[in-house]
């Protein structure tokens, strides 16, 4: 299985409370649901970071971090031969745009970034 994640900071304008409540209740509205299994997506998971002292902890003395990100969004696939297939068609290109055109409400871009991955499970 493969992982796409959108590794997000929202828009300078927005609160994180306005960030994570765009993306939770209006961004999935972007595209129908029907459309999804073009994309030969298998699950999607959004990650909403937690504003908590407990950070700190987490944190410890590591020194130097980049500011914390707001979200990430997982999207499970098959595999890369499947990304590869099923999101270069015509009709994944149109989805995918619609999905763009509306990350612009609430994601800046210039300040996150996409990982492709596999997972290595290392404790059960």
């Amino acid at each position: 299985m493969i992982k796409v994640s959108f590794c997000m900071r929202r828009l300078p304008h927005l609160s994180r409370e306005e960030f994570l409540t765009y993306w939770r209740d209006k961004h999935p509205a972007a595209v129908p649901p029907e459309a999804i299994p073009t994309l030969g997506v298998k699950r999607y998971i959004q990650v909403h970071t937690l504003d908590t002292d407990a950070r700190e902890l987490v944190v410890g003395p590591r020194t130097g971090l980049e500011e914390p990100l707001d979200g990430i969004a997982e999207l499970w696939v098959e595999s890369v031969e499947a990304i590869e297939r099923d999101w270069s068609t015509a009709k994944a290109k149109v989805i995918l745009q619609a999905f763009f055109d509306d990350e612009k409400n609430f994601i800046d871009w210039s300040r996150s970034t996409i990982l492709v991955s596999e997972e290595i499970v290392v404790i059960p």
